[in-house]
């Protein structure tokens, strides 16, 4: 099972439309990066001394997503600015000038000694990690306009980048991991395509979800189309192999079953995150 396209598509859902808790406003350009002279001269050597302490944006995508959300890079470079640039120009003109004060051009050898895997687009970056504090108060803070989606023990690196991608794209407050995976990794952020900047993402135990009605989806549950989810929902999603964990099943408050043919055993995580954010959101799909 693999993440989204990385190239993105376009799209709208009619009806409910989504709420970014992050970044300008739409149809608002972002800041301009703040200068970083010193990562314009010596690329590498700011690289190599942000590794470990900063995430990986990889990619032209990544990148241009979170610069959109007002992510905090700190070096970005690239095997071929000239077509950076040209794909700035025909898919993200919004962002263009801050890719270009922000992209500094480096050998392709000198890409692959930084990134074990460059993407296709020879575009990588590395970004400040939101403030912890700061995503456990937005998603903590109530009233909420759209719910918050818990993940519950997942195992799939790339299933949890997608759905980060997902949530970010209906204008979810969060999503919240419990378990051992770590959302940040560096395959869950590649999945994400830079959208981890768009939404407050964060790994929390199961008595440390954010307050709201729990919905946790489950083949034994009511079916969701007799369902108004409310925007203060947490919407909770068990693991690829397992579901619900004991733990998440005894907080949950209703649990909620998608439509699915007879014989069919499961649908991907994903698929059913998806499924479920397009049902609060479509008219009548939403608390009035």
């Amino acid at each position: 099972m693999s993440a989204t396209d990385p190239h993105g598509t376009r799209g709208s859902v009619e009806g409910h439309q989504p709420r970014l808790h992050r970044g300008p406003e739409p149809g608002t350009h972002p800041d301009p990066p703040r200068d970083r002279p010193e990562a314009r001269r010596d690329p590498v050597r700011v690289w190599n001394e942000l590794t470990g302490a900063a995430v990986l944006l990889d990619g032209f995508h990544a990148l241009k997503h979170a610069v959109r959300f007002q992510a905090d890079v700190q070096v970005a470079v690239t095997a071929d600015r000239k077509s950076a640039l040209a794909l700035a120009d025909e898919l993200a003109p919004d962002v263009r000038d801050a890719m270009d004060a922000l992209l500094v051009e480096v050998p392709e050898r000198t890409l692959r000694a930084l990134v074990a895997r460059p993407h296709p687009t020879a575009v990588a970056a590395l970004a400040v990690r939101p403030p912890r504090e700061a995503n456990l108060h937005t998603l903590a803070r109530m009233p909420r306009g759209a719910p918050v989606v818990v993940l519950d023990e997942p195992r799939n690196l790339g299933n949890a980048g997608a759905v980060i991608r997902l949530a970010a794209g209906f204008g979810a407050t969060g999503v919240v991991t419990t378990g051992t995976l770590d959302p940040w990794h560096p395959t869950v952020l590649r999945g994400g395509a830079g959208l981890h900047f768009a939404t407050a993402v964060e790994r929390l135990p199961v008595a440390e979800l954010p307050p709201g009605p729990v919905f946790a989806l489950d083949p034994e549950g009511e079916d969701i189309r007799g369902l108004r989810l409310p925007d203060d929902a947490v919407l909770a999603f068990g693991s690829e192999r397992s579901g619900l964990s004991p733990e998440l099943r005894a907080r949950a408050g209703r649990l909620v079953s998608l439509p699915m043919r007879p014989q069919v055993s499961s649908y991907n995580l994903a698929t059913s995150v998806a499924m479920t954010l397009f049902h609060w959101s479509a008219p009548g799909g939403a608390a009035l």
